[in-house]
Order: structure tokens, then C-alpha cells, then sequence
């Protein structure tokens, strides 16, 4: 028999380009996502060689559902509470695939370069918010 011990290690880099100041950084809530509003491809990477969760990431445009409580992607046309801006993902989220709940925190106050957000922002669409940003 030949035991070999393998050292593995992890390391992230915040990448928050749409981040347009540090203003509001210090303030984020800790909040709950619902993992099966989010799609694979348009909201979270799966998991691959070198890493095995699925990972959301920063600057998701958010909305609460308001049923549970729980956070989903945002959603103009949503008819659970979603239709509410609420604000985006702060920072990337890893999370166990088949995991129905994640735990995330919202930035809702301070500065966001909408042409930045993953997925793009027109922000002309929000009608609804409970966020205090300023899109530049």
C-alpha cells in the first residue's frame, strides 16, 4: 500500500467590478437565498476539477419573496415580491449543489455601476425598490 497525503488549498479574489464605491460596504445585511430561483449558466458556475460547489456571483440583482422571506434572483415581472429591488449579491457564494437555502450578504446602500452587474442592469426598469444605491 502507498499513502500519499495531498495537500489542497483555496483561495477568491473579490472581483466586484460594478462596485463604483466603498461607501455602504460596511453596512451589508445578512440574508438567505432561495438556491432554486437562480439558474445554472446565468447566475451561478457549476462545479468543476477544481471546484466543487456551484458559485453565485457578486453583483446579482436581488428581490425577496415575500411569501418566505427567502431572496431570489430579481425579477420586473415576478409576482412573488421579486418585482421589488432589493439590491445585489455583495460577494460571491459557494454552495453545495442540491442545497435549497445559501446564506449571502445584500449590498443595499452605496454606489453601483450598473453596465458592470452580471447579466447587465437597465436600471429604467426598476419601478420598485427598497435599495438605497446610486447607479452611475
Amino acid at each position: 500500500m502507498d499513502l500519499q497525503p495531498i495537500t489542497y488549498s483555496e483561495s477568491a479574489t473579490a472581483d466586484r467590478p460594478w462596485l463604483a464605491s466603498t461607501h455602504g460596504l460596511d453596512t451589508p445585511l445578512t440574508i438567505t437565498l432561495d438556491t432554486a430561483l437562480f439558474k445554472q449558466g446565468t447566475h451561478y458556475t457549476p462545479p468543476s476539477l477544481n471546484q466543487p460547489r456551484n458559485v453565485m456571483q457578486a453583483g446579482i440583482p436581488l428581490g425577496r419573496v415575500t411569501t418566505t422571506g427567502l431572496y431570489g434572483p430579481w425579477d420586473a415581472a415576478a409576482t412573488d415580491g421579486r418585482a421589488t429591488f432589493t439590491g445585489v449579491l455583495l460577494a460571491d457564494v459557494p454552495f453545495t449543489p442540491g442545497s435549497p437555502r445559501a446564506g449571502a450578504a445584500l449590498f443595499w446602500h452605496g454606489v453601483v455601476a450598473a453596465v458592470h452587474i452580471p447579466g447587465g442592469l437597465d436600471v429604467s426598469t426598476i419601478t420598485a425598490s427598497t435599495a438605497q444605491l446610486h447607479f452611475i
